[in-house]
């Protein structure tokens, strides 16, 4: 299987494949948005930015994946499916434990430098409240999905670290 994986990551499909689903995903969270009319919370948005960075790893791994910028991306990879793992659990104990005293943002806290809210607020513009649970499949609210989502993004951008020291036999 690390073989495998080895093989996927030195061709183009299988980084386009993780950027197309990451994009996919992003797809999804601005249909919930602006159709069903779910405004997200500033841990959504944060969310977001995890997942345009899984979509930005699968963008540079794709560019020329035989080359050392193939380890930019898997490092790009790793710390965008962590982070978004780590933001998801923070929204679920949000959701599943509310707390008048523990509250998100009103606002995303963007750098000065990049103020994506303000480029673009259809996208990064927030509006929902962290707590509120408006969306559940199989009892399970958006988070949590998106702990699992983010979960399998760094098991495989793991097993994929792993199985760059293999070379072609």
């Amino acid at each position: 299987m690390l073989t495998y994986l080895y093989r996927c990551s030195r061709g183009r499909g299988a980084w386009l494949l993780l950027a197309l689903s990451a994009l996919a995903l992003e797809l999804v969270a601005l249909w919930f948005q602006h159709v069903l009319g779910l405004m997200p919370c500033v841990m959504c948005i944060y969310e977001r930015c995890a997942l345009f960075g899984v979509m930005g790893a699968g963008i540079v791994g794709a560019i020329a994946p035989r080359t050392p910028l193939r380890g930019l991306a898997i490092l790009i990879w790793i710390y965008s499916a962590w982070e978004g793992l780590r933001l998801s659990w923070q929204h679920t104990m949000l959701q599943l434990h509310p707390n008048p005293f523990s509250t998100c943002d009103f606002a995303p806290n963007f750098p000065s430098w990049l103020p994506l809210d303000h480029w673009f607020p259809a996208v990064f513009v927030a509006g929902g409240e962290c707590s509120d649970r408006g969306w559940t499949l199989f009892n399970l609210s958006m988070p949590q999905w998106l702990i699992v989502t983010f979960a399998v993004y760094l098991v495989i951008a793991l097993l994929v670290t792993i199985a760059q020291p293999l070379r072609r036999r």
